[in-house]
């Protein structure tokens, strides 16, 4: 689960990191008054929406004037940012944060990220800040500092250390680095982070050391016990279809291809789409139904997946251990009646009771296209696709 930037702001604070004075506003007006209240006489809007890149976009705008922070702040908000990050969809700025944009020395790169080949926290810093970390990667791989954590222990102060003078800050300075270090470690720590990025982590003439900006990512499987972070989460940034199917208790998510898929298991989604690709063609969606595939579960996933446009065809493969073919097949016709379907439908049941599955799904009286093995379904939903496509 991704947060916006005052937000991670907020948790950064919350355990002692430096952060520059700023206010979230949903209006214009708002946002002058965040700027009044936060005194000075320079600040920057910014868009909040969970991507990078804002700043090449237009996302974040520097202001002199009580009118230049409601002028800017009128051109973000309503509107769809696009970023290289986002897509040419963009995302919807629904908020923006004022803060006080107070002058700078240096700009660092520091980031935490849950390495999960290592099976550890990875910390990784740059003097190059305010690049992308995948472009330092690529074209200065040495300007990369990285220290594994031993999860035993923790990241210790020696670590910090080494860090702090490795991106050549005076001994002021590194006191300072040391203790954001140290506690955005903590915070990424007892937040059950998967990813926290300070770039660029500034240095101050006065040889402060301050969170410019800050993305932070969490374990969804940990939000449970992370109730306030879990409050964090605006599904405006999310695709839409994503959160109507977790209301569900499905797991989708969109892709840009022509054949959406209804799947029972996480990794015979996957395999479903592997072999669509292996035929020819293109998954518009991973869709897991689970165990429990009901009548209701499956019309809920016919509507997800229907919702895409670019859907030519659908192919649903079921293999049933937990549950069995013929519920499976009386909620697949079920559904079929309940919804309109207005494009080609391949239907693939394996395992307990496939028999009387078939049965039930030849019976039925619907225009749907069967296959005996996800090689043959896949090959007849691409072929499908096609010819869909062929007829318009």
């Amino acid at each position: 689960m991704d947060v916006h930037e005052y937000q991670a702001k907020e948790l950064l604070a919350s355990f002692g990191v430096a952060v520059p004075k700023g206010a979230i506003a949903f209006s214009p007006d708002q946002a002058v008054y965040a700027a009044t209240e936060l005194g000075g006489s320079f600040w920057a809007v910014k868009a909040q929406i969970h991507a990078g890149a804002r700043g090449k976009a237009g996302g974040i705008k520097l202001c002199r004037t009580y009118n230049e922070v409601r002028d800017s702040a009128k051109e973000l908000l309503g509107k769809r940012l696009v970023t290289h990050q986002t897509g040419p969809e963009g995302k919807p700025v629904q908020r923006v944060y004022v803060e006080t944009a107070d002058p700078f020395e240096r700009e660092l790169y520091l980031g935490f990220v849950l390495d999960r080949k290592a099976e550890r926290v990875r910390v990784i810093a740059s003097q190059r800040g305010g690049m992308e970390i995948e472009q330092i990667a690529a074209e200065e791989p040495e300007a990369l500092i990285q220290v594994v954590v031993e999860p035993a222990v923790g990241l210790q102060q020696f670590q910090a250390r080494e860090i702090a003078f490795k991106l050549g800050l005076n001994i002021k300075q590194v006191a300072a680095a040391v203790k954001t270090i140290m506690n955005a470690y903590r915070a990424f720590r007892d937040c059950d982070g998967t990813m926290l990025e300070i770039n660029p982590l500034v240095v101050t003439k006065d040889d402060r050391v301050l969170a410019l900006d800050a993305k932070m990512s969490f374990d969804d499987n940990a939000l449970f016990r992370r109730p306030g972070i879990a409050d964090m989460h605006d599904p405006s940034q999310g695709d839409p279809r994503e959160a109507q199917a977790a209301e569900h208790n499905l797991s989708y998510i969109g892709l840009e291809g022509e054949i959406g898929c209804i799947v029972n298991g996480a990794g015979l989604a996957m395999a479903t789409m592997d072999m669509i690709k292996h035929a020819g063609g293109d998954p518009a969606n991973f869709l897991d139904v689970g165990g429990g595939a009901s009548p209701e579960r499956v019309a809920t996933a016919f509507r997800l997946v229907l919702s895409d446009r670019n859907v030519k065809a659908i192919l649903v493969n079921i293999f049933a251990g937990i549950n069995r073919c013929d519920w499976v097949a009386e909620g697949v016709v079920k559904a079929a009646r309940e919804v309109k379907i207005d494009v080609p439908l391949v239907v693939r049941l394996a395992g307990t009771n496939v028999e009387a599955g078939r049965k039930i799904l030849a019976e039925s009286g619907l225009d749907l296209i069967t296959a005996d093995t996800l090689t043959e379904a896949a090959r007849k939903a691409v072929e499908a696709c096609n010819a869909a496509k062929n007829s318009r």
